[in-house]
């Protein structure tokens, strides 16, 4: 049985003047899931997000969010979705409560509800003993928290998120998904984008982008199944000189130090990645050891994205 589709674009394109901001985007983003957007500054993210919204008006394609098209529908869509920018938006002169007032009234909650739905959002969002706090007093983690409960005041069914956790460390950042776990388990569909690894891995689907164009579409642990290359990692002592030594080698896709350990990409053709990479150590006369090792994320992404969009296409 197919899911049900909350987003839906094709050739979604953006351009400002001759810059291409996003190019010809085709997205299917299933309901009540967390979906990914992984990419470089500047592949499209914020851009493709803000067209979502019916923020800004595609230069080509269609897109539709809960089934109103945008942005000719947008009007509609509003009350149904959540925004929370990179940036803390909110009021910093106002305190936690007058921000989440002024947002209920600008979702036109009734009374009664808003009343409700502001105690209800306190409590959930530890701020119950910060609402007499000005925003602009509160740490970084506490705005993420309260820019969440604004956006959620109103029980959207689409929360788009765009980098949310930039700013907070890393145990904020882990109660942070645990609440978007607990907000798609209420039937909440989420879109977010991250320059973290690991957060990318908690998505339920990912799609990187990079140079405005979808260049990955899948779930993580397919994504790094399908690499399309292999990956061995070293262990050395002379990691700078061994990887200039095998950044020369043709198939040779990447070469990434991580203290005394190398990850390096292979192409797939080469049936022998392990032997490669010691014929590298023996000529350089250096010490260690090669072996095979799974991929990451972070292998997916650097050969997706390291070549421009036709990255993907160009692999063996």
């Amino acid at each position: 049985m197919e899911p049900d589709i909350a987003i839906r674009a094709n050739g979604l394109t953006r351009r400002f003047g001759d810059l291409v901001a996003v190019d010809r985007l085709d997205l299917q983003v299933p309901s009540r899931t967390i979906y990914g957007f992984l990419g470089p500054n500047g592949s499209g993210k914020s851009t493709t997000i803000r067209m979502f919204c019916g923020l800004l008006t595609p230069s080509d394609g269609q897109v539709e969010v809960l089934g109103h098209r945008v942005p000719e529908e947008a009007e509609a869509l509003k009350r149904k979705i959540g925004y929370m920018t990179q940036r803390f938006s909110l009021y910093e002169d106002l305190s936690v409560l007058e921000n989440l007032t002024f947002m209920a009234r600008i979702y036109c909650l009734p009374r009664g509800r808003r009343r409700a739905r502001i105690a209800a959002a306190l409590e959930r969002y530890d701020l119950v003993s910060l609402k007499s706090r000005f925003a602009g007093t509160l740490s970084g983690g506490q705005k993420q928290r309260l820019a969440l409960a604004a956006a959620t005041l109103h029980e959207p069914e689409i929360l788009f998120l765009d980098e949310p956790t930039s700013a907070v460390d890393p145990q904020t950042r882990r109660d942070f998904w645990e609440t978007l776990f607990n907000l798609v388990d209420a039937g909440t569909t989420i879109l977010v984008s991250t320059h973290y690894m690991d957060e990318a891995e908690r998505c339920h689907r990912l799609a990187i982008l990079d140079h405005g164009r979808v260049v990955a579409d899948d779930e993580p642990d397919v994504l790094m199944a399908n690499l399309g290359a292999s990956v061995v990692e070293v262990e050395t002592a002379s990691g700078q000189a061994l990887r200039e030594s095998l950044k020369m080698q043709a198939d040779v896709l990447s070469v990434t130090q991580l203290g005394r350990r190398l990850r390096v990409l292979v192409r797939p053709q080469q049936v022998d990645p392990e032997a490669l990479v010691r014929d590298q150590l023996q000529a350089a006369g250096i010490d260690g050891s090669a072996q095979l090792t799974h991929p990451s994320l972070e292998d997916v992404f650097v050969i997706t994205t390291q070549r421009g969009p036709q990255a993907r296409e160009s692999l063996p």
